[in-house]
């Protein structure tokens, strides 16, 4: 199995790029809840051991490298909201999270490492797209935990206000549970109303 390295890095630098930041989202599939972003710019001289994409990880791994990436490195997390999910889409606002996560480095980066396979427009910077950048790239491998520790805590505090959907359990993603309490307790303000199996649940004949 091969883990992510710092080549795609590497080969920024000698392009003469200083401040490379790999950039990664979680929580394109979920019904209800945020969509996040981290940016993450690592020290080269300090990057963490074991960093993989975040699901490929166990929580426990994940939480002992968030204090390592987070000492190695400038990180940053942002947001797209239901609202903004419903009225966009899904793939728009997920750009969106990373258009703010990256707005939110400081100093800023020269060099974007995006996971997947397209650029968001609202970036104006030097970036490549790279598909399943999580397992290519550290700098993206350490976004993604970073992204995906914060959403999972996001969905632990809605899941207090709303109980019975199992979010801190599935994070917002369609399980069996999930899907049952949607029928039976119906949808919540932080439910996507966009998304099939909710619009279905709101505009039932």
């Amino acid at each position: 199995m091969t883990k992510p390295d710092y080549s795609l890095e590497d080969a920024a630098l000698v392009k003469g790029y200083l401040r490379i930041a790999g950039v990664d989202e979680v929580g394109r599939g979920p019904l209800a809840g945020p969509v996040t972003a981290a940016a993450v710019v690592l020290d080269i001289s300090a990057i963490p051991e074991g960093l993989n994409d975040s699901k490929k990880l166990s929580l426990k791994k994940r939480e002992a490298l968030e204090g390592k990436i987070l000492a190695a490195g400038q990180v940053s997390v942002a947001h797209a909201s239901v609202e903004e999910i419903d009225s966009l889409n899904i793939l728009r606002a997920s750009h969106l999270a990373m258009e703010r996560a990256v707005a939110a480095l400081d100093p800023a980066p020269d060099y974007l490492l995006i996971d997947g396979n397209l650029i968001p427009k609202g970036l104006a910077l030097t970036s490549e797209a790279v598909v399943k950048g999580d397992a290519k790239s550290v700098s993206i491998a350490a976004a993604s935990i970073i992204a995906k520790l914060v959403r999972d805590r996001v969905m632990v505090d809605l899941a207090q206000q709303f109980p019975g959907y199992g979010w801190e359990k599935n994070a917002g993603y369609p399980s069996k549970q999930h899907r049952e309490a949607l029928v039976e307790l119906g949808v919540t303000p932080h439910h996507r109303r966009s998304f099939k199996p909710v619009h279905n649940i709101l505009y039932q004949e």
